[in-house]
């Protein structure tokens, strides 16, 4: 194994070096922050940066929430949405007190970003029509199947228009009263702003882009119309979505009514713009500085996902593969798995409370340290044990439904640390055996970055992801704050861009969109211009062992199928 450290070279300006000079207090007592919101699946994050210079993190906040299973189907009550929005703000202004004195009144812009995908359906008078439909649910097979055949590209079953279909296919009684659909993202962002909008990154997954990544393909909308032509859907499905906007664009401004859901101290204030809302992948490829062609990103929570941004288009459709879009608008082959870390943090909690029945108290990370650093000492194939995290249905292994399986041979050998080096494999062997079909295209991966809570100790997840890659894995510092500072820095983004289209204004006949800078630049230049990145290339050792184990867990892929049918439980 080896790891190098890279810094970019100095690049900023004598502008952006005078703003190292003023106080976190005088930043936000003057406005000059940008404010981050993401819900992700097991946490609403909040963050706070400086808006001239977005790598500052002012203040974070936080608020603990989680998914249910409700009647079959896997979701969240929008009260909690409401309620987890304000937790986390109300969280972030206290840090902002206790930190620097002084909490955000005026903001320079904000946005909002969540888990994508998924179907949150209204009618004409913005009520709910079904509970909230989540992208866990894979029960959109039918649907899924039938629209990729139809449109000539892969349909992902947790896309928006695959249980859009799925439910007219059903005969839902909901789907000739849908007047508008949207992602959670596109929710919160309505309740900010009045405005229908997504950023061009969520809305790639509701429903195809068109070839330069602006709107949604009007030929395949036009060929989803005709085909549902005689069900109870009413009006053009054009109609229904919301719009489409780029990263730099703003896309409304905050309303009174929206600063009071937020606050309801009402100290927070109207008018900031918005960015555009985007989904989770979105703000991981941001927070990774992945958005420029033959970068990528692997983002590890609840599920896991690698992002990489194609330099031309693939040859055909893969199952495996979405294809959506970077925020700026950029093509991105997607491989995502719906099973995450979300076992191996049970066993985690496992170990902790049999330390705590032993007579010692550990936190949550001191065990992640202890646990993940005994994995480093596993045989490079975990000694024949085999860990399946499937809590719910894996579409990429053909999975149904979840059933967590730990399985060996007689002749493997039980230890803690194979045990936990087969947990850790098996949070990235569904991705890699997604990735194949990356290899197989021969996509260009110039460099890949990791982000997410089990890279916080460091050298292990990211050791054994670059196993499983066969390919350098980095993680940056930044890492760790995640989604909720990607979207705090495209709201960043947008209120510079806001700045330099009205100046623009002021002394050409330019447009705004002829001025943008691009987004790979900004962050280039103005977010990771002296950031420090660690990475690791794979070890030879760990690489053949990872082989070794993926070779035996997809073997092992019929046990898991048979789980499924033998042992009862919910809808996945």
């Amino acid at each position: 194994m080896s790891a190098l450290k890279t810094r970019a070279p100095e690049t900023r300006t004598p502008e952006t070096r005078a703003v190292a000079t003023r106080t976190p207090a005088d930043a936000i007592a003057t406005g000059r922050v940008a404010l981050g919101i993401e819900l992700g699946s097991t946490r609403i994050k909040a963050c706070l940066v400086d808006a001239d210079a977005p790598s500052t993190v002012l203040a974070t906040g936080g608020h603990e929430w989680e998914n249910q299973l409700v009647d079959g189907v896997w979701t969240y009550d929008l009260a909690d949405v409401e309620q987890g929005i304000r937790a986390a703000y109300a969280a972030l202004a206290e840090d902002a007190r206790t930190r620097h004195g002084a909490a955000p009144t005026t903001l320079a812009a904000l946005g909002v970003s969540a888990m994508m995908h998924g179907y949150l359906a209204f009618d004409a008078d913005d009520s709910l029509l079904v509970p909230f439909r989540t992208w866990r649910n894979t029960s959109t097979g039918a649907a899924a199947a039938e629209l990729s055949a139809l449109l000539g590209a892969n349909i992902p079953l947790r896309w928006s228009i695959a249980h859009l279909h799925q439910a007219v296919l059903d005969g839902e009684e909901h789907v000739g009263r849908i007047a508008h659909l949207t992602t959670l993202a596109g929710y919160v962002h309505h309740r900010l702003t009045g405005e229908r909008v997504l950023g061009v990154g969520d809305a790639s997954g509701m429903f195809p882009l068109n070839a330069d990544g602006t709107d949604y393909d009007a030929d395949l909308l036009a060929r989803f119309d005709a085909h549902v032509s005689g069900s109870a859907l009413a009006g053009p499905l054009q109609r229904m979505l919301p719009r489409v906007l780029p990263a730099g664009a703003t896309a409304g401004t905050l309303t009174a009514a929206g600063a009071a859901l937020l606050d309801p101290t009402g100290a927070l204030q109207p008018g900031a713009p918005l960015c555009p809302p985007e989904g989770d992948a979105g703000t991981g490829m941001v927070a990774t500085n992945a958005v420029a062609p033959r970068s990528g990103n692997v983002s590890a929570g609840t599920s896991i996902f690698a992002m990489v941004v194609l330099d031309r288009p693939l040859s055909a459709p893969h199952s495996e593969i979405d294809v959506v879009a970077t925020p700026a608008g950029d093509p991105v082959a997607m491989v995502h798995c719906n099973n995450g870390t979300s076992e191996l943090a049970a066993w985690v909690g496992t170990y902790r409370r049999f330390a705590q029945l032993a007579g010692a108290t550990t936190t949550a990370d001191e065990a992640y340290a202890l646990l993940l650093a005994e994995a480093l000492d596993g045989a490079p194939d975990a000694g024949g044990v085999l860990a399946y995290n499937q809590v719910a249905g894996e579409p990429v292994a053909q999975l149904t439904a979840g059933r967590p399986l730990v399985v060996r041979t007689p002749e493997s050998r039980l230890t803690l640390a194979n045990v936990m080096r087969a947990h850790v494999y098996g949070v990235f062997a569904a991705l890699a055996l997604g990735m194949r079909a990356l290899h197989e295209e021969g996509v260009t991966i110039e460099r890949m970055q990791a982000h997410g809570g089990l890279f916080r100790t460091a050298g292990v997840a990211q050791r054994l992801l670059a196993a499983a890659l066969d390919a350098p894995v980095g993680v940056a510092d930044s890492a760790s704050e995640g989604g909720a500072w990607g979207i705090a820095v495209l709201a960043a983004f947008t209120a510079e861009t806001a700045a330099g289209a009205q100046t623009s204004a002021q002394t050409s006949a330019q447009s705004a969109a002829q001025t943008h800078q691009p987004l790979a630049d900004y962050l280039a230049t103005r977010v990771f211009d002296d950031a420090d990145t660690a990475a690791v290339a794979p070890d030879p050792a760990d690489t053949a062992g990872f082989a070794a184990y993926l070779a035996q867990y997809e073997a092992g892929l019929a046990i898991e199928r048979r789980a499924v049918d033998a042992l009862a439980g919910g809808p996945q």
